[in-house]
């Protein structure tokens, strides 16, 4: 089969478009949910933007278990608005769902559930098991004669668990190329910046080079890099991946920003707080306040 996916690829442009709007929506469903991890989300919303509107992932959201499809799996399953908004976007379902984020009985939980939701490759929250479980999907796709992709989003603070570090080593033993991770570098967990819980945690590209990793170092939040690295990850033959993204956590937005400690994570926008954001927003993309 056709490595391309049939979903049309945009343009940086078109996607920046996109994670505008997708960012307006992640501090509008987490305030008017008082709950969530805007913060954590916002810091991955461009990566996810171009792996499923950039011509990268291959899937059909009317077929969310075709065996062909490519995998993602939210390793920091905190982070899981700004997936939701990704998947409305794409098709999983109604995105008239959304404002029902972390109410009793919606499927939008507050950590991925992969039995209630279509386009959920896992559960997942507790901290470090992402990338065994995108291991084992790889080595499955080889098994099965199959050449599907699987990608694993990891968080910084996630990074301090040792599973990750058992998971990198197997997969450089075994050769696993069909795997990328993507490390959402925001610089901060919840208890405080990970230079402070964790300072060794540098110099952290060299240690994925020195498990056998091929990697690529990128600002997060600049599409065309991001777009480049998940190109340039596809000519590592015997080798798995990982970008290393740097991003910001909350984006930049001063509502994030004013909190020194951990960026408001875990911590929803007040509704006053919201309304700042979303104009500092607006002017981030060059758009007119009161978008979509």
């Amino acid at each position: 089969m056709d490595r391309q996916t049939d979903v049309r690829a945009r343009s940086a442009e078109e996607l920046r478009e996109i994670s505008w709007r997708l960012s307006r929506q992640i501090i509008e469903i987490t305030t008017r949910a008082g709950s969530g991890h805007p913060s954590s989300s916002l810091s991955e919303i461009d990566i996810l933007t171009a792996l499923y509107f950039g011509g990268v992932m291959r899937y059909d959201p009317q077929r969310p278990d075709w065996p062909d499809r490519d995998r993602f799996i939210l390793s920091k399953g905190h982070g899981v608005p700004g997936l939701y908004v990704v998947l409305a976007e794409a098709g999983y379902f109604d995105p008239g769902l959304l404002p029902t984020l972390r109410e009793m009985g919606s499927p939008l939980e507050g950590h991925p559930n992969m039995r209630v939701l279509p386009g959920l490759e896992a559960s997942t929250g507790s901290l470090g098991q992402g990338l065994s479980i995108g291991l084992g999907h790889a080595l499955a796709a080889r098994l099965d004669g199959r050449d599907y992709r699987v990608y694993v989003l990891i968080g910084d603070g996630e990074a301090d668990e040792g599973q990750i570090w058992e998971a990198a080593m197997a997969a450089a033993k075994y050769r696993v190329d069909n795997l990328t991770a993507i490390l959402d570098y925001n610089k901060y967990q919840q208890t405080g910046s990970v230079a402070e819980v964790m300072p060794s945690l540098e110099p952290i590209v060299d240690k994925w080079q020195a498990f056998g990793w091929h990697t690529a170092e990128i600002d997060g939040h600049d599409m065309e890099a991001v777009l480049w690295a998940l190109d340039d990850v596809r000519r590592s033959p015997g080798r798995p991946q990982i970008i290393v993204a740097h991003t910001l956590k909350g984006k930049g937005l001063s509502p994030f920003e004013k909190d020194e400690t951990n960026r408001k994570h875990g911590v929803p926008l007040e509704p006053d707080e919201a309304e700042v954001a979303l104009a500092e927003l607006d002017r981030l993309y060059g758009r007119a306040s009161g978008g979509g």
